[in-house]
């Protein structure tokens, strides 16, 4: 069974309803990006960060996949698909993917303050000042923030090598070291770019760019894809 790897962004999530981080008036809701998102913003202001990511969190729970997550879904009954995302909210899951690799973090989740190596499930939506880990330390967001290290890159590069096929969605391939894994794919391994505003790369024969919504895009892909294989 041939492997499908899958960069995906924000683009993607947005279709849902999920506000994109560079949208004027979107995620960060008038906040510095480094006020929310940093560990300086969260030794700062942790009562902000906390509410902030609450409020993404609630917001996430609240909209569903669209057709280009149920897409990469259904093209796993035909091939081996890892979903590498950017994305945070749990949108590839909630569609079913059973393989997803989560980049920055996952909304659902909260860590220790002290020892990354303990992570929980957020119960319903709030994490609240007081909560603390079994070290007694405060739990904050399981979220990458700007600054810190991206603990999943190695499994990331490993899934973008092997690959025997590669889709970048709806990301601007801008954000690193993820808009990197491109150049850990093979010379001679078709690549399909898919977003409406599509990105600068590397042009070569073997990479396709579809201008499309991931929506609309995506299905059409995964159709012309089952239908090699069947």
């Amino acid at each position: 069974m041939k492997k499908i790897v899958v960069l995906s962004g924000s683009g993607i999530s947005a279709e849902s309803g999920i506000p994109t981080f560079r949208d004027a008036g979107g995620l960060w809701e008038g906040h510095d990006v480094m006020e929310v998102a940093s560990p300086e913003g969260w030794a700062k202001n942790p009562a902000l960060v906390t509410d902030f990511y609450n409020q993404r969190r609630r917001a996430a729970q609240q909209v569903e996949p669209n057709a280009g997550h149920l897409a990469l879904v259904h093209l796993e009954q035909y091939f081996d698909v890892v979903v590498i995302t950017q994305n945070v909210d749990g949108l590839h899951e909630k569609a079913g993917s059973s393989h997803v690799i989560h980049l920055h973090g996952e909304l659902s989740k909260c860590r220790s303050s002290v020892d990354e190596t303990l992570v929980y499930e957020v119960d319903d939506w709030k994490i609240k000042l007081g909560d603390l880990c079994e070290k007694g330390s405060q739990l904050r967001p399981h979220i990458v923030w700007f600054g810190e290290m991206v603990p999943l890159m190695e499994a990331a590069y490993a899934e973008a090598t092997s690959a025997d096929i590669f889709m970048v969605v709806g990301t601007s391939l801008q954000v690193y070291p993820a808009a990197g894994l491109l150049h850990y794919v093979g010379d001679d391994v078709p690549v399909y770019i898919i977003d409406p505003h599509l990105p600068t790369y590397r042009q070569s024969p073997n990479i396709h760019p579809i201008q499309e919504l991931a929506s609309i895009g995506l299905p059409k892909l995964a159709e012309k894809l089952i239908s090699s294989v069947t």
